[in-house]
């Protein structure tokens, strides 16, 4: 059962950098597709932006990569981990904001739950301490 923890946990992290690099060649191939396309009315937030599209294509590279790392080293991955956790529960507060705000309809709670506020409580939940112990005190696969 242990083993199944630890191995759930590298292939969460692999597809999920998997995903985020998948999000970040679209974005940077075909920013006003991408723009148009994610179900996520981005048309709520402006008009598309190339430029900033592809910097924050730049960004989920990044942590795609990071995430497909720290998959692969999970003894020594926790910095990078949390990194990347950082990132995307801070951007999911900032959509919470913005939400509470006004500066994005109400519509976005539940349009912004999968692809925003569901991978953030994931992350999240695996940075917990009680949750990254249970996998520092099982043996390496």
């Amino acid at each position: 059962m242990q083993n199944n923890f630890r191995s759930g946990v590298r292939w969460f992290f692999r597809i999920g950098g998997l995903v985020m690099i998948a999000n970040a060649v679209w974005m940077a191939a075909s920013a006003n597709h991408w723009f148009v396309t994610i179900p996520a009315d981005l048309a709520a937030t402006g008009v598309a932006n190339k430029h900033f599209i592809h910097d924050v294509a730049a960004t989920y590279l990044t942590f795609g990569v990071a995430l497909i790392w720290c998959g692969s080293n999970l003894q020594k991955c926790r910095p990078v981990y949390l990194c990347v956790t950082f990132f995307m529960v801070a951007h999911a507060l900032g959509h919470i904001l913005e939400i509470l705000t006004g500066q994005l309809p109400q519509t976005h709670w539940w349009i912004d739950l999968p692809l925003v506020f569901l991978p953030a409580m994931a992350l999240g939940w695996l940075a917990l301490p009680m949750v990254w112990e249970k996998m520092d005190n099982q043996p390496p696969q």
